[in-house]
């Protein structure tokens, strides 16, 4: 981006200031507004309600399960339960590892250690923020009995190689370790032709208002194509029966409008896409700046656009980039994520000893500039010349 453009666009300015994580990550329209309504005006004779398991729950499941091209869909209340969900059905025993990236958002890893599971972090792709394979491999014990794998900021782990290393490396009494999607952030995207979901024992996605779909705020949906395992989620999330349960169903009227965001999510996916693509272009280039990777056989919904400051930058500089782009530009940037070993006390507590260096090199290059499918490309462009000017700044004062 010549010098030239970015004080032309940097003049222009922003028509609004983006937060890096939009309190809404989606777009709501009439459509979304009419259905709310209508359902809430069919529930209200006494006889009917807002029932418990009703045709709206019955039809979104059915859609989304179609849409990721799995057998099974069931829908929570939020994915961090439907992560619970997924470690309660493992019978965790005392010992039992699940293998899970430190870098990563909080309730992957609490999941592991609230449901008895001792958490054993891996690294990840510094290319990718994916769990990285090799590095798996090299913590997999007869002790393992899931690798939970996050599928990070919107794009996709490389899900075969787990299951390459779950079969070559079985649990004495369990068979292989259970491979376990956590797509909370990758709602739309794509994995060796078809979409994230399809390829895990279960995949777990979050319908928050910051995700790239939301059902009025919270909620979830696990998908399979496990039938044995779907009769024991559906009981977990509705009392229990056979199992243990617990009240974990959204609601009817959140369940009604989830099949109009997933009409709308390709269309949010590819406005993220268009953004990421003008972004990359305008960026390529500057030589303090590593810029989001998509391999050749994934499909990135750009629910952040991460970016990485040099190794020498690690830390403070970045921090002061952060905060330059914010007093001087109006840029809010953050860090998605940094490790968990080293910023959650609780997950600190029960993974001492474990070292991982590239985690916390990488964790300390982070940056996330806002990325939301209705922003115009007139900020996008404002933003692209803000990082860039702002890094320049940070680079002659070295």
């Amino acid at each position: 981006m010549e010098a030239s453009l970015r004080k032309k666009v940097l003049k222009r300015g922003l028509s609004e200031r983006w937060q890096s994580e939009p309190m809404l990550g989606t777009d709501y329209g009439e459509e979304e507004i009419e259905v709310v309504v209508a359902t809430i005006r069919a529930s209200m004779e006494p006889s009917v309600g807002f029932g418990f398991i009703t045709d709206e729950f019955e039809v979104f499941e059915r859609e989304f399960a179609d849409y990721c091209g799995t057998e099974h869909a069931v829908s929570i209340c939020t994915a961090s339960v439907g992560l619970e969900m997924a470690m309660r059905c493992l019978d965790l025993q005392p010992g039992d590892e699940v293998i899970c990236p430190s870098i990563n958002f909080v309730a992957a890893p609490m999941s592991v250690l609230g449901h008895g599971g001792k958490l054993v972090l891996c690294e990840v792709d510094p290319r990718t923020l994916c769990a990285d394979p090799n590095d798996v491999e090299k913590r997999i014990t007869p002790r393992t009995r899931a690798l939970l794998i996050t599928h990070m900021n919107g794009l996709s782990a490389p899900m075969d190689d787990f299951f390459e290393l779950a079969e070559r490396h079985p649990n004495p009494d369990h068979g292989p370790p259970k491979v376990i999607g956590d797509a909370a952030r990758a709602a739309g995207g794509g994995y060796k032709g078809g979409k994230i979901g399809k390829t895990g024992w279960m995949t777990i996605f979050s319908f928050h208002t910051m995700k790239n779909m939301s059902t009025l705020g919270e909620g979830g949906m696990i998908t399979t194509d496990d039938g044995d395992i779907v009769p024991r989620l559906r009981e977990m999330r509705q009392f229990g029966g056979e199992h243990w349960g617990s009240s974990y169903k959204m609601t009817k009227v959140q369940a009604a409008v989830g099949p109009v965001q997933l009409r709308r999510l390709d269309g949010f996916i590819s406005a993220r896409r268009k953004l990421a693509e003008q972004r990359t272009k305008l960026l390529s280039g500057c030589p303090w700046l590593t810029l989001p990777y998509e391999p050749e056989d994934c499909y990135h919904s750009y629910y952040m656009y991460t970016m990485f400051v040099p190794p020498e930058w690690g830390g403070k500089k970045r921090d002061l980039l952060i905060s330059l782009l914010d007093d001087e530009y109006d840029v809010e940037c953050r860090i998605f994520n940094p490790p968990v070993h080293k910023t959650a006390p609780f997950v600190a507590r029960h993974t001492e000893g474990q070292e991982l260096p590239l985690s916390v090199e990488l964790g300390g290059r982070i940056i996330c500039p806002p990325i939301h499918p209705t922003m115009s490309e007139e900020d996008n462009e404002y933003i692209a010349a803000a990082v860039w000017e702002a890094v320049e700044k940070i680079a002659a004062e070295a």
